[in-house]
């Protein structure tokens, strides 16, 4: 069943079109010293290899605004014209007004409404951002997060609260003055001459119902597209499966426009997996295909050999290895669904639906695997090569169906 995506606005991101009928964008952001020029280019490059098509920088004093013009020129020598973005905070007012080089290379800015001052001085840096936005015909996501929520507005909102004769919780509250501090934030900047096609929305939490809440609220209220980011997820199987259940819902619910994984790198651990997470989870629910998939059993008593498992991550290596050129070679390649199956019980029923798949003997089978391509069994492996011919069926499948 189709996704029913929520229509909004489409803003145009560099090279990269963002809402309206355009496809769910994948975003990363950098962890390197932005005025290190060298190591950024590395970094922005290796996220855009490995399928970030936006890329976004911190940009938080005049030497990292002054490195942008020299990382654009160096990205575009490399032939990596992935839009990148700057994320302001505090003083992004100061620096774009001071470093038009910096403003002009941006393809996007990205503005936090709760940390760009207080009272007069919060509308007139505001104002100073915008103005530099419309100079430079950029976009500007108003990125509003619960760590740094504007405290004026969220004491105004406690205090209301507080009078009421049934309360809300603190959280419903919190989640009320995220939503509307990204809505006025719009609003004014629409009043100083933004397009409305000029304007993304983010408000990015730590909790995940408190997330889902918030977009889906969000989504009701505007037409603006909204970027997805469940911020600070943390490490390892909690960042993970915390961003999964938070994108995935909100994704099946047919609202975001871009997302990103904010998952907390090991000390020296790959800055790409958060790239290859959101590629996950779009692939997972149904909306984009980036590699070939593949479906495998998890072992039980019946599959007391380990041959089917090492089969399956030596399949997964394979496809992983392959799925760039085969994008290329082959279009529509990345919707091929693979199934490596350990027995008798799943197996052949697993390997019918998919476009080609191997159902390996369990303990006590006949030591032989079923092919079966399309839904029919077309043969049988054995012995010593079973991988090897498997593989070799694998590509030539993917030849047949996709070379036109």
């Amino acid at each position: 069943m189709k996704i029913q995506r929520r229509k909004s606005n489409l803003v145009n991101v560099g090279n990269v079109p963002i809402g309206g009928n355009s496809q769910i964008v994948v975003q990363s952001m950098t962890d390197t010293d932005t005025s290190d020029i060298a190591s950024t280019v590395s970094q922005v490059k290796a996220l855009h290899d490995a399928g970030s098509e936006l890329v976004r920088l911190t940009v938080n004093n005049d030497n990292s605004a002054k490195a942008i013009p020299e990382i654009k020129k160096r990205l575009d020598d490399l032939g990596c014209n992935v839009p990148i973005i700057g994320d302001f905070h505090f003083i992004g007012h100061r620096l774009l007004s001071s470093h038009k080089s910096c403003a002009e290379n941006l393809d996007k800015y990205r503005i936090n409404p709760g940390n760009v001052g207080r009272g007069n001085r919060r509308d007139e840096n505001f104002e100073m951002f915008i103005k530099v936005a419309r100079e430079f015909d950029k976009p500007v996501r108003i990125g509003v997060n619960a760590g740094s929520l504007d405290p004026e507005l969220l004491n105004s909102k406690m205090e209301s609260n507080a009078k009421k004769a049934i309360p809300e919780d603190s959280e419903s509250v919190e989640r009320e003055a995220l939503v509307e501090s990204a809505l006025i934030s719009a609003d004014k900047a629409t009043r100083l001459g933004l397009e409305e096609n000029k304007i993304i929305i983010s408000c990015k939490v730590s909790r995940v119902r408190q997330m889902i809440f918030v977009y889906r609220d969000l989504a009701a209220k505007c037409n603006f597209p909204l970027h997805l980011g469940l911020t600070e997820a943390g490490m390892g199987t909690k960042g993970i499966s915390s961003t999964s259940i938070a994108l995935g819902n909100l994704l099946l619910d047919g609202i975001g426009d871009t997302i990103r994984c904010s998952l907390t790198p090991e000390v020296g651990g790959d800055r790409t997996k958060e790239v290859k997470l959101s590629q996950e989870i779009l692939q997972s629910v149904g909306i984009r295909n980036f590699r070939p998939s593949v479906t495998s059993c998890p072992g039980c008593g019946r599959t007391t050999s380990t041959f089917f498992r090492e089969l399956s991550e030596e399949i997964q290596e394979y496809l992983e290895s392959n799925s760039k050129e085969w994008n290329e070679k082959y279009p529509g390649s990345s919707d091929l669904k693979v199934a490596v199956m350990g027995c008798v019980v799943n197996g052949p029923g697993e390997s019918k639906s998919a476009d080609i798949g191997i159902s390996l003997p369990g303990s006590g089978e006949s030591p032989k695997a079923p092919i079966f391509i399309d839904g029919d069994k077309v043969g049988v492996l054995e012995g010593d090569s079973i991988a090897k011919e498997f593989m070799s069926m694998v590509e030539n499948y993917v030849k047949k169906r996709w070379s036109n």
